[in-house]
């Protein structure tokens, strides 16, 4: 029987889905997260010495899982560490690799639960639960996110004290730019109201029974 997947989306790279990860691993005593890194052979625009990845990419997808292969202080997966997780895995690909990538870190877990954070994965896979992270001041979605979100089941703003016009903004975004039939039908979370989005996402179909019979009797053995 496979985990419970929950995925975490993002609109943005810089939308809150890593935090929103670890306050969810905080309320899910010994479920496991994978972190899901699609790499670009140097061409994705960004600063190599800061989150290029193509040093590690190859014919086959990488992943490393346990403490000593992921833990980096302040790097997202170490931040999954700090936050509980019973284990990490970590799958850079490329865009051809996402796929076996994901499910070769997913056969890595022995948890009863795991939390994903990518979006790309969604094409292949049905989560038991989506929830996508956006900033109400962000105004804008990335093609793979904008792919993932038809699959969402929740909406959650990451943004710390949203005012009245950040939302009018946000409403106004939504419907330039085509979202906001897809949207109106996601119910949505904000930092005020996280007690009750972990509570749905604790309430998954068969999410307690499991938990209490897998992750309670059998926390995995990590090195």
């Amino acid at each position: 029987m496979r985990p419970n997947i929950v995925a975490v989306g993002g609109f943005t790279s810089d939308s809150g889905k890593t935090t929103l990860m670890c306050e969810l691993l905080r309320a899910l005593p010994g479920w496991e997260a994978i972190k899901m890194t699609r790499g670009h052979y140097r061409s994705c625009g960004k600063d190599p010495r800061a989150c290029c990845v193509s040093h590690l990419l190859g014919e086959e997808p990488s992943v490393r899982s346990g403490r000593a292969e992921t833990y980096s202080p302040g790097k997202d997966t170490g931040r999954f560490w700090d936050a509980g997780a019973s284990n990490v895995h970590w799958a850079i690909v490329t865009d051809r690799q996402v796929e076996a990538g994901f499910r070769a870190a997913l056969a890595r877990v022995e948890s009863c639960g795991v939390l994903v954070e990518g979006n790309s994965f969604l094409r292949f896979v049905e989560a038991d639960f989506t929830v996508m992270v956006a900033r109400a001041d962000g105004l804008k979605i990335k093609p793979s996110a904008r792919r993932a979100l038809p699959k969402a089941d929740a909406l959650y703003l990451s943004d710390e004290g949203i005012d009245e016009s950040s939302l009018r903004r946000f409403e106004e975004w939504k419907r330039e730019s085509g979202l906001a039939e897809l949207l109106a039908a996601l119910p949505v979370y904000t930092r005020e109201s996280l007690p009750q989005l972990v509570a749905r996402v604790i309430s998954i179909e068969g999410t307690q029974d499991r938990a209490s019979a897998a992750c309670e009797a059998s926390v995995p053995s990590v090195a």
